[in-house]
C-alpha cells in the first residue's frame, strides 16, 4: 500500500513560484512607469519594458517547471491567466501611455487604445482558456506575451542608448525618438487588434524543440539569438518582436489575395455559386 504526503514538496511549489513572479514583474513595470515618469522618466520607461522581458521569461519557465515536475493543475492554469492580464495585458497598456504621452497626443487618445489594447488582451486569454481544440504547435491569434514584447520593445529602442551609454549617445537622435514615439499607440491597437484575431501564430519554444533536434542544437541556437539581441538590442529587439507579430497576417493576406487571383477563394461578400439540382422527371 502506497503512502502519500499530506505536504508538497518543495519542488511542486516551483511553477506557482515561477507564476507569481511573472505577476510581481508586471506589477513592477507598471509602478516604475508611472512613479519614475515625473522623474527619472527613460530609466524608469526602459526598466519597466526589461521587466516586460522578464515576466514573458517567467511565463516560459513556469509551464516547463510544471511538467517537469509532473504538477500540471487547473489551479496553476487559471493563476497562469491572471498573472498574464497583469504583465501582458495592463503593464503593456501602462507603457504605451507614459512612453507617448510627452509627445503632443491627447490623454483620451492614449487612454483609449491603453483600454482597447487590455481589453483585446483579456479577450485573448479568456479564449485561450475557454478553448477545447488546441493544437500544441500553433495559437490562434496573437499570444498576450507576443503583444507585449512589441509594445515592450519600444523603451528599449527609444530609451535604452540614454541609459545605457548616457546623454551622448542619445545626440541626433531626438527626431527619430519622437517619430517612434509617434506611431506606438497605432501599434499598439494593430496587436491588440490580432491578439483577437484568428490568424495562426507558430508556438516559439515547439518550434525550437520539435522534431529530433538535439538540446545542443537548441541551446545554441538560443545562446546565438540572446547574443545577438545583447549586441544591438535597439534594433534587434523590435524586429524580432515585430517580425514574429505582423508576418504572419502579411502572410496570410498574401496568400488569401494569391487563391483569390487563382478563382480557388470567392471574394468576401461575393454570391455563391449556384447549386445545381438534378430535375426529376414528370
Amino acid at each position: 500500500m502506497k503512502r502519500y504526503q499530506s505536504r508538497p514538496k518543495p519542488l511542486n511549489l516551483l511553477p506557482t513560484v515561477l507564476t507569481l513572479g511573472n505577476a510581481v514583474c508586471g506589477f513592477g513595470s507598471i509602478t516604475l512607469a508611472t512613479r519614475m515618469t515625473d522623474g527619472d522618466a527613460a530609466t524608469g520607461l526602459f526598466a519597466a519594458g526589461c521587466l516586460i522581458f522578464l515576466a514573458m521569461l517567467f511565463d516560459g519557465l513556469d509551464g516547463a517547471a510544471a511538467r517537469w515536475t509532473q504538477n500540471t493543475s487547473e489551479f496553476g492554469a487559471h493563476l497562469d491567466s491572471l498573472c498574464d492580464a497583469i504583465s501582458f495585458g495592463v503593464a503593456p497598456a501602462v507603457v504605451m501611455y507614459e512612453l507617448a504621452r510627452p509627445h503632443g497626443y491627447q490623454p483620451t487618445v492614449l487612454w483609449i487604445a491603453a483600454a482597447v489594447y487590455m481589453v483585446c488582451a483579456l479577450l485573448r486569454l479568456a479564449r485561450f482558456n475557454a478553448a477545447t481544440d488546441r493544437d500544441p504547435g500553433v495559437f490562434r491569434g496573437l499570444p498576450s506575451p507576443g503583444a507585449a514584447s512589441v509594445v515592450a520593445s519600444f523603451p528599449l529602442m527609444v530609451q535604452g542608448p540614454k541609459v545605457l551609454a548616457g546623454d551622448a549617445a542619445w545626440v541626433g537622435w531626438e527626431a527619430v525618438d519622437a517619430a517612434v514615439a509617434q506611431v506606438i499607440p497605432m501599434v499598439t491597437l494593430g496587436v491588440g487588434c490580432l491578439m483577437v484575431s484568428r490568424v495562426r501564430y507558430p508556438h516559439v519554444f515547439h518550434w525550437l524543440s520539435r522534431g529530433r533536434r538535439r538540446t545542443r542544437i537548441i541551446v545554441t541556437r538560443l545562446i546565438v539569438t540572446v547574443a545577438v539581441v545583447v549586441a544591438a538590442p535597439r534594433v534587434v529587439v523590435p524586429l524580432l518582436t515585430g517580425w514574429y507579430a505582423f508576418l504572419p497576417p502579411a502572410a496570410a493576406v498574401l496568400s488569401r489575395w494569391r487563391r483569390r487571383q487563382l478563382g480557388a477563394d470567392p471574394a468576401p461578400g461575393a454570391d455563391p455559386a449556384p447549386v445545381q439540382v438534378p430535375q426529376t422527371p414528370q
